[in-house]
């Protein structure tokens, strides 16, 4: 195992925040990538189409600035997601942004093409693409992604089933490139139990939403505090895709966790506003998304705060080998 050249002395610990729908925007990227953490966000949160130019010319602007300011403590790099499915008719002006400022990383989801991967190749890009089973994980390298983010049993928002026992150890015994492990990882201690696993990096979106700088509704950062492991319900139901989501939020959207009906059945509990219409709750909006690490998560309080907090449980559990900030930042987040 390595750290690719482009974290080397950039992160203050192994972590890859990932990119979530609506949460994810300029503020929770660049709060993340200054405390020494990729920051990532999905290319579709920002809207319309024209925004994203906007969004990486204040990422990298504001990143740019700090490192000016703390050259001891660089920024870590910042990723785009881009959703590779054909339904997904912003891919080429997307990805056309995304080269006009040379993205550092790429994650893409939902697909892999080579073309892409050509692309952020030319640019001097690394590509990290998510999967949930060895089936998609082998496709993906074959069409030339660099990195591969398993997306195990516990993990927010789409995730698979696979424990990431399994999952870490299967990948690899064929791949020896950078692999980024989601699913319940709440604390330091489980980015380092990722590491020993075989894994890079650990890779965390459910604890950064009860963030002051996360783009959530004031009540999902409230639930995602007062839930635990059992509040979240695994499902097909609502999307269509199996996701881990929180139940609270199905309930309040007059929906039943535990009914069992189909995707096209659910419709039929929409709950009524105050005409007595049918209102359709909204996916991401209104029916919430969240991992397994959720009861990690006690307060609502600032991204520097979440990640000095994981660096002091990680370094506490121990890791001689990370390549990442320099030795005395690492042992003095090691004392502190």
């Amino acid at each position: 195992m390595s750290i690719p050249a482009l974290f080397k002395n950039r992160l203050s610990i192994p972590v890859i925040a990932s990119p979530m729908f609506i949460v994810s925007g300029p503020e929770l990227v660049i709060a993340q990538c200054k405390a020494g953490i990729v920051g990532s966000f999905p290319a579709l949160n920002a809207r319309p189409q024209s925004m994203l130019d906007e969004w990486l010319a204040q990422i990298k602007e504001e990143l740019a600035e700090h490192d000016r300011k703390h050259p001891d403590r660089p920024s870590a790099p910042f990723a785009v997601n881009q959703i590779v499915h054909r339904t997904n008719n912003r891919f080429e002006a997307d990805l056309e942004i995304c080269e006009k400022h040379k993205a550092p990383i790429i994650i893409t989801s939902l697909g892999a093409r080579p073309e892409l991967n050509q692309a952020v190749h030319n640019w001097g890009g690394v590509v990290f693409h998510d999967v949930i089973n060895q089936k998609f994980a082998r496709k993906a390298v074959e069409k030339g992604a660099d990195g591969l983010i398993l997306v195990a049993g516990g993990a927010g928002g789409h995730a698979g089933t696979v424990s990431p026992f399994a999952f870490v150890t299967e990948t690899r015994e064929w791949f020896s490139g950078p692999i980024a492990l989601a699913g319940a990882m709440g604390n330091g201690r489980a980015i380092r139990a990722a590491r020993v696993l075989g894994a890079d990096f650990g890779y965390i979106g459910t604890i950064f939403i009860a963030t002051h700088e996360a783009n959530a509704a004031p009540g999902y950062k409230q639930m995602i505090v007062e839930c635990a492991a059992d509040d979240i319900s695994y499902s097909d139901k609502f999307s269509g895709v199996h996701g881990n989501y929180l139940r609270p939020s199905l309930t309040n959207a007059g929906l039943d966790p535990d009914a069992p009906v189909t995707v096209e059945k659910v419709a039929m509990s929409y709950a009524t506003d105050d005409s007595g219409e049918r209102t359709k709750p909204k996916m991401w909006k209104d029916i919430w998304g969240s991992g397994q690490g959720i009861g990690s998560v006690k307060q609502i309080v600032s991204v520097d705060e979440v990640v000095s907090r994981l660096r002091r449980e990680y370094f506490a559990a121990g890791d001689p080998a990370f390549e990442g900030w320099p030795e005395n930042i690492r042992m003095s987040e090691t004392a502190g």
